[in-house]
């Protein structure tokens, strides 16, 4: 395909998805303003060693697992948690070991990388004994979903967002196009971490919420620093031969169209059999957190999605 064909197929795409989004919004309740609707619960489970946090809405529906990504938390999914897609279906979102609430990892160097995180997101979900439940993995937490994938058994279906698949080839992380070193650095300056947040975001996104430079201070230095160690030790999954050949289940890849972090034709020429719809879904006007810029778009693909398998 032509790189001429491709933009005119992530326009088509992203007028579609905005377009979509926009009766959604028009049928559903206000996206939440802050103060949310009763009460999102937490809790903890222990995992072996590792004391983990976790928050479900109060819908009652078929189960979401939401994953989010490197040094963040699960305040990401704070418009999903407390808005329409929570009241609709029980979704569940948890802290990865050192970050958030969670507890540090009592053996980083395994944990702190995408196979160690996979595992942890296979066995919260065995934790929790999830039937038939959908995960949802952003960033980082979309590799540790794809990674876990052979592991969840009882799942229906994956959904990545701003996660390009990588492999164990010379070029395997040619996804990414603006991946900041910020995000292996133990403790990186105020002005590091500055411009890490802003690059989450479409170029002018704002307001920028607070907590995502907080979540980023409140991380486990060391989860910076072996996740960075891990590439070279090897300590991930070819992601590309999962998404090409193993995976069964359905996937539905989504992407901002604004992303300063992902390259959006790298994930619009994989090779997925199982892909939703058959194409990558574009979000319009939103980077990298899409689900935070443009909650409604996103949720209205969740919520196809749910229904749709």
């Amino acid at each position: 395909m032509s790189s001429q064909q491709t933009r005119e197929k992530v326009l088509s795409s992203m007028t579609a998805v905005t377009a979509e989004a926009t009766d959604a919004v028009q049928r559903s309740p206000s996206r939440v303003d802050g103060r949310g609707p009763e009460q999102v619960k937490q809790s903890y489970i222990q995992l072996g060693q590792q004391s983990i946090a976790y928050y479900q809405s109060v819908g009652a529906g078929r189960p979401i697992v939401l994953v989010h990504g490197n040094s963040s938390s699960s305040k990401v999914w704070k418009n999903q948690l407390e808005g329409p897609l929570g009241a609709r279906y029980r979704l569940i979102a948890f802290d990865l070991p050192g970050h958030g609430n969670s507890r540090r990892a009592p053996a980083p160097e395994s944990s702190y990388s995408s196979v160690g995180y996979a595992r942890t997101v296979a066995d919260f979900a065995s934790g929790m004994d999830l039937e038939d439940a959908i995960f949802v993995g952003w960033s980082l937490g979309g590799h540790a979903v794809l990674e876990a994938s052979a592991d969840l058994f009882r799942a229906s279906g994956l959904m990545i967002l701003g996660t390009p698949p990588v492999s164990k080839a010379e070029d395997g992380f040619a996804g990414f196009k603006g991946l900041l070193p910020t995000a292996f650095t133990p403790s990186p300056s105020d002005a590091e971490i500055e411009t890490f947040v802003e690059h989450l975001f479409a170029p002018h996104f704002s307001p920028i919420p607070e907590f995502f430079a907080a979540d980023f201070r409140n991380t486990d230095a060391a989860a910076r620093s072996h996740l960075g160690e891990s590439v070279p030790k090897g300590l991930y999954k070819d992601e590309i031969s999962i998404v090409s050949s193993e995976l069964k289940l359905p996937l539905a890849i989504a992407c901002g169209a604004e992303e300063q972090i992902v390259d959006l034709n790298y994930l619009t020429r994989l090779k997925a059999p199982s892909l939703w719809r058959h194409e990558v879904q574009i979000i319009g006007s939103a980077g990298h957190a899409a689900q935070w810029e443009q909650p409604q778009a996103f949720d209205k693909l969740i919520d196809d999605f749910a229904s749709s398998i």
